[in-house]
């Protein structure tokens, strides 16, 4: 991608290339070359997920409080560890009560696993997302009623049928654009809850200040910026993964060799079906 396709902050690509050799890539998990001679709690051979930004290099260095260990019982499966902490910290945030009705705009990687937790804990999911296949996923992740996400007229009015017309406890947004978050506004009932998980960073947002204030909306930016709770959510998240609570992997579509990650990017922007 060249600088003027990528989204911009404060004027500038929010990516700039040339970037260190490695970056960027936040996701990371590997199996520990080497310690420093006061690490205590981790050995060679380890495997971890890392809270580090190089994940695209063959070998990075981390502080020893920003690993957490993989057990045995994950084997090889892959562990994208800040990917899965977002959605442990974005459910924590989003404070979900079994019997719950919940509304998850937007499908993708972060929208199916909140689908799958927010299912779990016993609340009814409504999914909306564009691209049908997505929906598919949604279901599988445990959705009760899935929502093609075109007119939003249609989308309020569908919401409305399927819950007597009280709309969502909760509303999750999680696409990061402007007409999914206007949707998310309109089928957040009065007094419930409007969750931003989406990242939205690509300039300015309007948003319908008179529903907000009318129905007595409130609203969450479930973006965290403080280490500590990235790290309880990482620890969290492998637990989850390793007890069967989350289960990311129909999730994982592609594998790339670091030589590809071009193509890793490419695919990554032009999301094939499936």
């Amino acid at each position: 991608m060249c600088g003027s396709e990528l989204p911009v902050w404060e004027g500038r690509p929010w990516f700039d290339y040339p970037m260190a050799a490695g970056a960027p890539g936040h996701e990371g998990w590997g199996t520990i070359e080497a310690v420093g001679d006061e690490v205590e709690d981790l050995v060679v051979g380890q495997r971890v997920a890392a809270l580090t930004y190089n994940a695209h290099a063959a070998f990075d260095v981390a502080d020893a409080d920003k690993l957490v260990p993989l057990p045995p019982e994950l084997g090889a499966r892959p562990f994208p560890g800040e990917a899965l902490a977002c959605a442990i910290n974005v459910f924590h945030r989003s404070e979900i009560s079994p019997g719950q009705t919940v509304a998850v705009v937007g499908i993708g990687f972060l929208g199916a696993l909140l689908t799958q937790l927010i299912a779990r804990a016993g609340a009814r999911v409504i999914a909306i997302t564009r691209r049908p296949f997505a929906l598919d996923v949604a279901r599988s992740m445990g959705a009760a009623h899935t929502i093609a996400l075109g007119n939003g007229d249609e989308v309020v009015r569908e919401v409305a049928e399927l819950t007597g017309s009280g709309l969502c406890d909760r509303v999750l947004e999680v696409t990061g654009k402007q007409q999914p978050l206007d949707v998310a506004s309109s089928i957040t009932r009065e007094r419930g809850c409007l969750v931003i998980a989406g990242f939205h960073q690509d300039g300015p947002r309007q948003v319908d200040m008179q529903t907000w204030n009318w129905r007595g909306i409130d609203v969450i930016n479930a973006h965290e910026r403080d280490p500590a709770v990235y790290m309880r959510g990482l620890t969290e998240a492998v637990a989850a993964v390793a007890e069967g609570r989350l289960d990311p992997d129909p999730l994982y579509t592609h594998v790339f060799p670091l030589d590809r990650a071009a193509a890793a990017f490419e695919a990554a922007v032009a999301r094939p079906e499936g």
